[in-house]
Parts: structure tokens; sequence; C-alpha cells
């Protein structure tokens, strides 16, 4: 099986220009086009930041075939009713091609604007421990009532719920024991960018080794309930590694970069798509030609 190509698109577009952006993954035969779910992030925070749901709604609409999704959303400051009800409305308008990625959520501008103190990697831990799994429920069951530590429901009602039966897919952001158990009960794919301590410092060589090792751990979590791992997708979302953009430089060298991966059991690659003078520029041929020729050599 071929691996699967996608693009990560910012939202940093006003509508005019990002709509040829979409229709341009589309038309490039992208297998999936995701936006980041933040109400800000690093260096973009003082420019342009739309939505992620309405960006994707949008993006609904003026393309056919490409999947469309969130890398990642997260519970920084979102809630899972809410959010439960504007995915089932995303997956009716895309005529069923929402892919949900979601993770614990971090530190960044998110953690902050709503005017409180970020949480700790615990309480992050804990909090997502309970949204994804309510998360589930309220895209599968027509009622849900719950009360938890973090999140309640009242009677819930999801009518009709997802067109993808019987929820859209879930790819699991995570890395830690408690996310990758996550990833392992409730997700379709699990989703890593490597290992941030790397970035810096450390050589490719020493990220895939660290990838590895999430992948072996993966497949410990998903043994411990019964689940054979090779059911679950494996995403890399690059640009986070000490390869840095260099696998965009040349079709050569982004198939050599893939095909590492694609050795430790990744299934699909996103790449972002190019913004000049940003820490995501590249040039715009090269990127295209990755696109259209990169998956024949990846089979």
């Amino acid at each position: 099986m071929s691996m699967r190509l996608s693009t990560v698109i910012l939202p940093v577009h006003r509508w005019h220009e990002g709509r040829k952006v979409w229709q341009r993954a589309d038309e490039l035969g992208f297998d999936t086009a995701y936006t980041y779910d933040h109400l800000s992030w690093r260096t973009f925070r003082d420019g342009p930041w739309f939505g992620a749901v309405p960006t994707l709604t949008a993006a609904a609409a003026v393309t056919r075939r490409v999947r469309l999704g969130t890398l990642v959303t997260s519970p920084n400051f979102r809630h899972p009713v809410t959010l439960a009800k504007e995915l089932i409305s995303l997956d009716d308008i895309s005529g069923g091609r929402v892919t949900l990625g979601i993770g614990a959520g971090g530190t960044g501008f998110d953690a902050t604007a709503l005017g409180r103190e970020p949480w700790t990697p615990r309480e992050r831990a804990d909090r997502f421990a309970e949204f994804l799994p309510l998360l589930d429920r309220l895209l599968t069951e027509d009622a849900v009532s719950y009360e938890g530590d973090f999140y309640s429901a009242h009677e819930a009602r999801n009518i009709p719920g997802c067109v993808q039966r019987p929820r859209l897919p879930f790819a699991v952001a995570a890395t830690g024991p408690r996310g990758l158990r996550l990833a392992a009960l409730h997700g379709q794919a699990w989703v890593t960018t490597g290992d941030p301590k790397l970035f810096e410092n450390g050589t490719p060589e020493q990220s895939v080794h660290a990838i590895r090792g999430q992948v072996d751990r993966l497949a410990d979590a998903c043994a411990e309930i019964g689940r054979d791992v090779a059911g679950l997708d494996k995403i890399l979302l690059t640009g986070f590694t000490p390869d840095r953009a260099r696998p965009l430089e040349s079709l050569d060298a982004f198939v050599d970069f893939a095909g590492r991966h694609q050795e430790l059991g990744f299934t699909e690659i996103a790449v972002h798509w190019p913004i000049p003078d940003s820490d995501f520029a590249a040039d715009a041929e090269v990127f295209e030609e990755i696109a259209v020729e990169a998956r024949a050599q990846l089979r």
C-alpha cells in the first residue's frame, strides 16, 4: 500500500485567497488537507489567523475529493458538547470527508487566551482522558448525559449524527503513556511530530530512533487492550524534527525522508503548505512536484 500524502494549510489567508489554496490542494491529489485549530499560534500571532471550523466548512463547499481535518484540536478552549455539534455539521456539509485530529493541548497562547493559568501536564492529561471518551459518545449517541470532574453534558442531542458511521475518525496526537492508551482505545489514527527535545540540536538519525520508540510504545498500548496496532493509521506531521524543511528541498529528499518513516510503519505524511518568509517557506514548484510525484515512489 502506498503512503498517503497530506498537507496542512494554516488559516492565515483571507478567504478570497484561501479558497484558491484549498482548491489547489484538492487538484494536486493530497489525501487530506488539515488546518491548525488554535486561537493564534507562535510567530503568526500578530498577523491574520482564522477559525478552524469555519475555514474547514468553507473549504468543504469549494472542494470535491480531498478529506478535511484538524491537526489538532484540543481541550484548551473547546468543550465536547459544542465541539460535537460543530463536527456533526461539518461532516454533513462535507459529505463525510472530515477527520478530527485531537490532542491534549499545550502551554501556548491558547492556554491563556481565556484568562486562566496554563494547565500543568498532569491537568492536561486528566482533562484529555475525560474529554475524548465524552466526545466519542456525543458523536455516536443520539442523547448523552454525563457528569465528570471537568466536563458535563445534560441530555445533549446530536441527531442525526455523523455521515461517517459510527462517527468521523479520530486521529489522536500523543506520545505519553496515557495519551497513547487513549489513541489505542478511541483512535482510527495516531499522530506524532517526533521528539521535540531533538528539534534544536538532534540529528535525523536520533529522531528516527526516538520515533521508533514511540511506535513501539503505541504497539504496547494496543496490545494491552487486545488491539492490533496494524489497524491504526500512523501520521507524521512534518516540520518539527531535526530535518526541518529539508525534506521539501527536492523530490528525492522528500522520498528519502518519507521512506525512512514508512519503514517505521507510518501510513501518512503531512507537509505544510508553503508560506513565504516563515518557518514553512518552501519552493512552490518543488512542493507541487512532491505532491504529484512522490506517492508513486512510496509504494
